[in-house]
């Protein structure tokens, strides 16, 4: 389990992270979002060791990063999937990684072959794609076989096979009873995969909560589309019911507050042919834009 408490940390006059807590639990994908700037990165850092917090405290199973006796078997991490010495192969990068755990050779060839990487194991990593660097990185981070993963933008430069296969392989991880912490900014991929999300913006928390909790915070959550050839019948049924109705184009209408089976029994009632009747299902990326819309620091204009 990842726990942060009142997670804090100041860089002179600026504060990245500011009183943070959250907790990401075992048996879960929890979603990492925010805006540019928002201190995903310094956050994931403090997790990590790389960055001290200025107060606050924050544990991986109750534990610093820095009082794991073997972090690598702990947590595996991928913040950056370039940070790899150029003139390594890729087969020695993570050899190297291993010796410092006493990680046998064995289970190096076993995350090459997990990853996709046999074909290309013996190349030196400064001529591998981005993609190809994606994948050496979720290696490194698997290595040691840890219970917690931590993963930031880990479908970048991938091709849709690759990312239906990070998609697999974080549900599959959670299913092991595995805690994955999961950072990116593509809103589809995550509301496939994330059970949880934790959203933050100027460093503080805007939201923790279930998937379904926070798709409920979209524009379209309740919403109910209906296609009628008969508007003129079918709305006064539904004002009738206390919807709040919006004519929308091509005989569309829009109805909140009225369930989608009370929407089809009105319209059988009132005798109007109804061509769609469909609930209108809340998107992640509105509920996003909702939630940080005073959280942007660099937005172009007219963005939203």
């Amino acid at each position: 389990m990842i726990e942060a408490q009142a997670l804090t940390k100041r860089y002179g006059p600026t504060t990245a992270v500011d009183g943070l807590s959250f907790t990401a639990l075992p048996g879960t994908v929890t979603g990492f979002l925010g805006p540019n700037g928002a201190g995903k990165s310094t956050t994931m850092r403090l997790v990590l060791g790389l960055e001290r917090p200025t107060s606050g405290t924050v544990t991986i199973g109750g534990r610093r990063y820095a009082d794991l006796d073997a972090p690598l078997r702990t947590v595996g991490a991928m913040l950056d999937a370039r940070s790899v010495h150029p003139g390594r192969t890729a087969f020695r990068h993570l050899l190297a990684l291993a010796r410092t755990h006493g990680i046998p050779r064995s289970r190096v060839d076993e995350v090459i072959g997990m990853t996709g990487l046999e074909s290309v194991a013996g190349r030196r990593v400064k001529g591998f794609s981005l993609g190809m660097s994606q994948r050496l990185g979720i290696a490194a981070a698997l290595l040691g076989d840890p219970g917690t993963l931590m993963l930031d933008e880990p479908v970048n430069g991938l091709d849709p096979d690759g990312v239906l296969w990070v998609r697999k392989l974080v549900r599959d991880l959670a299913a092991e009873g595995r805690t994955v912490f999961l950072s990116s900014h593509l809103m589809h991929e995550l509301a496939l995969c994330a059970d949880r999300v934790v959203i933050i913006g100027r460093g503080r928390l805007l939201a923790d909560a279930s998937m379904p909790e926070i798709l409920h915070q979209s524009e379209r959550a309740g919403l109910v589309r209906v296609r009628t050839s008969d508007p003129a019948l079918l709305v006064p049924a539904l004002l009738q019911l206390g919807g709040d109705v919006v004519a929308q184009q091509d005989d569309v209408l829009h109805v909140r507050h009225v369930s989608l089976e009370d929407v089809g029994v009105a319209a059988g009632r009132a005798g109007a042919t109804v061509l769609e009747l469909a609930a209108e299902a809340g998107s992640l990326e509105e509920a996003y834009l909702r939630l940080t819309a005073d959280s942007v620091q660099y937005q172009a204009g007219g963005a939203r």
